[in-house]
């Protein structure tokens, strides 16, 4: 069934276009707060936010839904979405929501949701709510009119939740660590975590103005991370995205170390101490090929799913996963957030630093990827995929690569892109086939 408002991942676009504008905000709230009215209690909800400056216009938009079909408001202001998650769960509210465009420009936002169990909505309940957002809403009476309030403690409540995801007897003393936190969500809740785990923190895109968030910073422009940890001399790099739901990595050397790598780490030593539940990882179908091999070499599996956590969450709850991610960095740890976070995955690796003693271009380099690219292409409307010469192309690089590597292409579920992948052992191969199927698509389009 073709969705209106609903992405892979919540409702996304530009600001004051489409479906990203006050006026849909405030249904989009009438229609969820309706939906999750569920049995004789007051209803209510947790709202949290990014730095973008149209946070504010879709913040009070939202409360303005929220408060007409009756449900208290509970604001945080800017944190990251695992943050929005863990309080929605904490406080026992009906309903999360956060306001974000996760690594996307600050001219773009979006909405997503949780349900009170922590978890994103299911596909039924967005259907459901995407039913509710073009309909009359089912207004309250004058007295059960909600109320909207802004907590303080929110920022503290997230740190001391993240910090008990280290074992008690890991310290981060004596480690340098460089902090990008991409001028966004977690901005002050990331250093302030590690800061007091006792490492010394360099923080870097940590002065947000509403128009800077992702802009040459965060995990997906780590440049300024990676001169600045060789420029500080530093033990590693963290970079977060905008909503800090994903986190990639920075060796001492000023190498990039992305999701897979850290994925094949946790699995391992969580496996060694028998912690590891479902006899693997979930990732996405993106991950690369020597993922897969080192795991096996490991005695553990792989499972994919379609790109989008939501999708590897899914997974790992139906097979009793506690471990999954994607190669962006979206990492997911059952056992202690209900969606990614990229704050507790790095505490994780830090801790992994200290347990090792080694540095962190031994550490983190688990295994040597398979040569892999990916490229995109923009388009403006219909399905190139569609085209019988782009179905040709794909046919001839699937037979090519068949026993030898992978052929994944898809159409980007937040942007008008085609995301064109393709891994195997013989990178001029894997070169060759990417270029050709982006020619072909780039004709089409």
């Amino acid at each position: 069934m073709a969705r209106k408002y609903f992405g892979t991942d919540g409702i996304r676009g530009r600001t004051n276009q489409g479906v990203m504008t006050a006026e849909i905000a405030m249904r989009v709230g009438q229609a969820a707060g309706t939906h999750f009215q569920r049995g004789p209690h007051k209803h209510r909800v947790v709202i949290g936010k990014d730095t973008r400056l149209s946070g504010y216009m879709m913040e009070n938009a939202l409360v303005a839904g929220f408060t007409s079909v009756g449900m208290d408001v509970i604001m945080t202001g800017p944190l990251p979405t695992p943050a929005i998650a863990l309080l929605t769960r904490e406080m026992r509210a009906d309903l999360g929501v956060m306001i974000s465009a996760s690594h996307n420009p600050y001219e773009d936002n979006g909405i997503k949701l949780f349900g009170p169990d922590g978890f994103k909505l299911s596909d039924a309940d967005e259907q459901a709510i995407e039913a509710l957002i073009d309909g009359r809403p089912a207004l309250a009476d004058a007295a059960r009119i909600g109320r909207a309030r802004r907590i303080d403690d929110a920022a503290g409540r997230y740190i001391h939740a993240v910090k008990q995801s280290v074992a008690q007897d890991i310290r981060f003393d004596g480690l340098k660590v460089v902090l990008d936190c991409a001028h966004g969500a977690a901005y002050k809740v990331a250093p302030t975590a590690i800061w007091e785990l006792g490492a010394e923190v360099i923080a870097i895109g940590v002065s947000p103005d509403g128009t800077n968030i992702n802009d040459a910073v965060g995990s997906t422009a780590i440049g300024a991370l990676q001169a600045k940890v060789l420029e500080e001399r530093a033990d590693i790099g963290i970079a977060l995205d905008g909503d800090a739901d994903r986190v990639i990595v920075v060796d001492e050397k000023g190498r990039a170390v992305d999701g897979d790598q850290l994925m094949a780490l946790i699995a391992r030593r969580m496996a060694e101490k028998q912690a590891l539940r479902g006899g693997g990882v979930v990732a996405t179908v993106m991950s690369n090929l020597g993922l897969e091999r080192y795991l096996a070499g490991h005695g553990l599996t792989l499972e994919r799913t379609a790109v989008g956590d939501r999708h590897v969450l899914e997974r790992m709850r139906q097979g009793g996963y506690n471990v999954g991610g994607e190669q962006s960095g979206h990492m997911i740890l059952l056992d202690h957030a209900t969606t990614g976070d990229g704050t507790i995955a790095a505490l994780r690796v830090l801790a992994s630093l200290v347990r090792s003693g080694k540095p962190a271009s031994e550490v983190l380099h688990q295994f040597d990827p398979v040569p892999q690219l990916l490229r995109n292409v923009r388009y403006k409307d219909g399905n190139p995929l569609e085209a019988p010469t782009v179905r040709q192309a794909i046919a001839q690089a699937e037979a090519e690569l068949a026993g030898r590597g992978r052929l994944v292409i898809r159409p980007s579920g937040t942007e008008p892109l085609i995301r064109i992948m393709a891994e195997g052992d013989d990178a001029g191969e894997v070169e060759a086939i990417v270029g050709r199927i982006c020619a072909v698509v780039q004709e089409a389009v």
